[in-house]
């Protein structure tokens, strides 16, 4: 390798922590993100270098820009996705912020509610709130003015106010979801229903590879009668292992030596709102590393 190679591949690694936390929290994927982040050093190596003024600034353009349009072709394929779609878990407990300068845009339900806005939106929302980036740089990156950079990230903020619950401390949710799986493993209704919400939803995402249900289970009693009614059958032979997945408490849910599921509750003071298992065995593999 020459030395401009070598130069360039330094400077690249320096700032790839920060291209894929770009990448995942636009696309929701991890598998999707590697691509990106590859294709943005293979972008890279073939661009001439001597011209570039800032390096890290054209790298977290170059990640942005494929991103926009890599979620176009994405969201197409996710309005034939079997069932409901969460996002791909990644593995935080080294990496909290995922190469951020915070860990907005990290969480699973704020990713869900992240596919609602519009690409150029996502961006400027992530680069914002996430990377720190100022309106001066981020209308620069999805090529708009300053005024409608400004915009975008407040009517993003908007959108997600609108939905969000007041969350709670790592230490309740963690709280909570041991809870669950003690209640969800023996299958006491009583226990399920006082952890719900009235309203909450249990998202399950198989993919249409595994057995899981193809619509939210909505409601306390529901989803409480739900949990429940598979209890004998999900939870033998099951070993649990404490996980920090999107920076959130999480549980790997493994059989034989193999993870098949990621599951993690969504809280607000005192109450469970969401229960998320991720089951598609494609999106484990950022994940699977750590019952091995």
């Amino acid at each position: 390798m020459d030395a401009d190679l070598d130069e360039a591949l330094a400077t690249f690694s320096a700032v790839r922590p920060r291209l894929f936390g770009i990448a995942y929290r636009m696309l929701g994927s991890a598998t999707e993100a590697e691509d990106l982040v590859q294709e943005t050093w293979l972008r890279w190596q073939g661009t001439d270098r001597s011209v570039v003024e800032n390096p890290p600034a054209f790298l977290a353009t170059t990640t942005t820009r494929l991103a926009i349009n890599a979620l176009q072709s994405a969201r197409a394929r996710r309005e034939t996705y079997v069932g409901p779609w969460l996002p791909e878990p990644v593995d935080t407990s080294n990496d909290p912020t995922l190469g951020a300068e915070r860990a907005e845009a990290l969480g699973f339900a704020v990713l869900v509610m992240l596919e609602r806005l519009t690409p150029t939106e996502r961006a400027a929302y992530v680069l914002h709130e996430a990377f720190a980036y100022p309106y001066s740089l981020i209308c620069e990156i999805i090529q708009v003015s300053e005024p409608a950079a400004r915009q975008l990230v407040s009517r993003a903020r908007k959108h997600l106010a609108g939905e969000r619950r007041r969350e709670v401390s790592q230490e309740e949710q963690r709280r909570l979801l041991t809870a669950f799986v003690s209640a969800a493993q023996t299958g006491d209704l009583d226990a399920l229903e006082r952890l719900f919400a009235e309203d909450v939803v249990s998202y399950s995402d198989g993919g249409g590879y595994v057995r899981a249900s193809k619509f939210p289970v909505r409601s306390r009693e529901t989803v409480a009668k739900y949990v429940r009614a598979f209890h004998t059958h999900f939870w033998t032979g099951v070993e649990v292992t404490e996980a920090v997945a999107n920076g959130q408490p999480s549980v790997l849910l493994s059989k034989d030596g193999a993870t098949f599921a990621v599951l993690t509750v969504v809280a607000s003071p005192g109450r469970i709102d969401q229960v998320l298992w991720m089951m598609n065995p494609h999106k484990l593999g950022a994940v699977t590393h750590r019952a091995a």
